[in-house]
């Protein structure tokens, strides 16, 4: 068990120092010396937005957000509505040389899923704007395509 211990019993073996009194008057003088030094300095708000700063914290985050909000809306309805390209008559008007050399230029290869009709197209299309294929053609590029043996 642990023995009591007091501080008193246990004398310092250095002297204190002796410290210096306190000026006259300083501590009834103290509060207005710190009062002079902390002067607030006068609130310079611009004139026409002194009613934002008499606003509460809450209600001013509640109008910035309100205005942000604002902002999204009007940008949305403001913003021109521009036609789709991605209608079906869109394809119609690009002239055929320049969908070939588009083909023919990029790294991407086309699959039959790209080739495939896809429902929505409009039936209007004249079937002469399709490319026609020679049956040399489709025999070649049949030749080319992997088959898996084991339906055969």
């Amino acid at each position: 068990m642990n023995t009591p211990f007091n501080l008193d019993e246990h004398r310092r073996n250095r002297p204190r120092p002796t410290l210096a009194p306190p000026p006259e008057r300083y501590f009834e003088q103290l509060p207005m010396r710190v009062m002079q030094r902390v002067q607030s300095a006068p609130a310079g708000t611009a004139p026409g937005w002194g009613w934002l700063a008499a606003l509460t914290a809450p209600m001013r985050t509640a109008l910035a957000s309100a205005v942000v909000l604002g902002g999204f809306a009007a940008a949305f309805w403001l913003t021109p509505t521009a036609p789709l390209a991605s209608s079906p008559d869109a394809l119609a008007h690009v002239p055929q040389e320049q969908l070939l050399n588009y083909l023919l230029t990029t790294d991407q290869r086309i699959t039959l899923v790209d080739l495939a009709e896809v429902p929505g197209t409009s039936l209007a299309t004249p079937a002469n704007t399709y490319w026609q294929a020679s049956p040399d053609e489709v025999r070649e590029l049949l030749d080319q395509q992997l088959a898996d043996e084991s339906y055969l």
